[in-house]
């Protein structure tokens, strides 16, 4: 993640011009909300950074969608839901990663904003599974994280199958 303006708008761009150069379609996610950079001391500063990036990303048509992580060890679901906010009024949809050591209701908060997907999942609870049902967020499985990290908590596969939830898988090899 670069976690500044300047590299995030290096990387996004390069993506851009690797789609043209490579004649594929690529779509950019704004990650900035997913960590806070070292040294940075006022996370909701930087969330406020964050949100105010969005909008030239947008216009400059850098990013195709903003996502955020909602953990203990990332950006509350407050702060989430600025970034989110700041997403949607500059046209963008959102993603989320979320209850992925704890349950702070990150699946929910994502349907609540008809997040285009929700990632890790571990904690989340059957009424986030509902709610991201409904909302038609896709939950994506990360196996090799909490396979990796040791976590003994495991998505809830059944309470996702229960509501109809779409699931998908992905690697989290990065």
């Amino acid at each position: 993640y670069g976690l500044d303006a300047e590299t995030e708008r290096r990387m996004l761009r390069a993506a851009r011009r690797l789609g043209r150069e490579a004649a594929v379609r690529v779509l950019t996610t704004y990650l900035g909300a997913h960590a806070t950079p070292p040294g940075e001391t006022d996370q909701d500063a930087y969330v406020a950074a964050v949100c105010e990036l969005i909008p030239a990303l947008a216009h400059d048509k850098l990013a195709d969608a903003v996502d955020a992580f909602c953990e203990g060890i990332a950006f509350s679901p407050e702060q989430t839901g600025r970034v989110f906010a700041a997403a949607e009024a500059a046209g963008l949809p959102v993603k989320l990663h979320a209850d992925q050591l704890s349950n702070l209701h990150g699946a929910r908060l994502a349907a609540s904003h008809a997040a285009l997907s929700a990632d890790h999942l571990e904690y989340t609870d059957e009424e986030g599974a509902a709610a991201m049902a409904r909302a038609g967020t896709v939950a994506v499985l990360l196996p090799g994280a909490f396979y990796v990290l040791r976590e003994t908590r495991k998505p809830p596969i059944e309470a996702f199958r229960r509501h109809g939830t779409r699931m998908a898988l992905a690697t989290d090899c990065n």
